[in-house]
């Protein structure tokens, strides 16, 4: 089971803390509830998809440990309806928007991660951060206007 999950577990980890230190004992302390708690393992999705939730779950912990997510629902209220009006289009690498992931306040950079690089959907977002799915969606239009910021000269 192991070998066949730890890569992408490790990846989902590293890119929510930034962390390769913290991302690795994230990904194993996953592994080792998952373990623990098999007989609990009833849900409709994959073993793979549920191990993954665990994995993100703690991987959201850590943040809160580190008080990396300080911002509150009454922060993000406002949402900009002209960004989507306002881009240009521009080709960025990959390693671009990664690099550019790590200057992200965490609450964005988790928002950004899980909705288009885990593909949660801002309902399961919002359960997962503990915000309402408003806030899933600003966050995440927030990270991109950032991006945009920061790649754009």
């Amino acid at each position: 089971m192991y070998e066949l999950y730890y890569k992408a577990l490790y990846n989902s980890c590293l890119r929510i803390v930034g962390n390769s230190f913290a991302a690795r004992d994230i990904m194993h302390d996953a592994f080792i509830e998952a373990f623990r708690s098999i007989e609990q393992y009833n849900e409709p999705s994959t073993f793979g998809a549920w191990l993954k939730k665990i994995a993100i779950n703690r991987s959201i912990n850590y943040l809160r440990k580190e008080e990396l997510i300080t911002q509150k629902l009454e922060d993000y209220r406002e949402l900009n309806t002209n960004e989507e009006s306002n881009q240009q289009h521009n080709d960025f690498s990959i390693n671009d928007i990664k690099r550019t992931l790590t200057q992200l306040p965490a609450n964005y950079k988790l928002a950004f991660s899980l909705y288009l690089i885990e593909e949660y959907d801002h309902k399961e977002i919002a359960e997962i951060m503990s915000i309402s799915t408003c806030t899933s969606r600003s966050q995440l239009s927030r990270a991109k206007r950032q991006i945009r910021a920061l790649l754009m000269p």
